[in-house]
Formats: C-alpha cells, sequence, structure tokens
C-alpha cells in the first residue's frame, strides 16, 4: 500500500451571498487554514431613548 500524499489540494473560493472563504497557505506545520469574509446584512441602529408619556 502507498502512503497517503502529504500535499494539499488548492480550494477553489467559496462565494455566496454574504460570505467568501479563501483557503490561506499552509504554514511551517501543514496547516492549512481559511479566511472569511462577510457582508454585514442588517444595519445598526444607535439606541434612543423613548419620549415620555
Amino acid at each position: 500500500m502507498s502512503e497517503p500524499s502529504k500535499e494539499r489540494p488548492e480550494v477553489p473560493e467559496g462565494k455566496t451571498e454574504y460570505v467568501t472563504t479563501r483557503q490561506l497557505p499552509a504554514n511551517e506545520k501543514g496547516y492549512i487554514g481559511y479566511e472569511t469574509e462577510w457582508v454585514s446584512f442588517h444595519k445598526e441602529v444607535p439606541y434612543e431613548t423613548p419620549k415620555k408619556p
């Protein structure tokens, strides 16, 4: 039996409506991470105290 290859395949960029994911290069230990960018889909509105009755 042959050993599995230690080389990881290149993963294409994943893109959806709100998220983009990219593969990062491997570090010295061989760990491959992923970078994720989120697009905000709601606005933050500053809080205003309500009027007193």
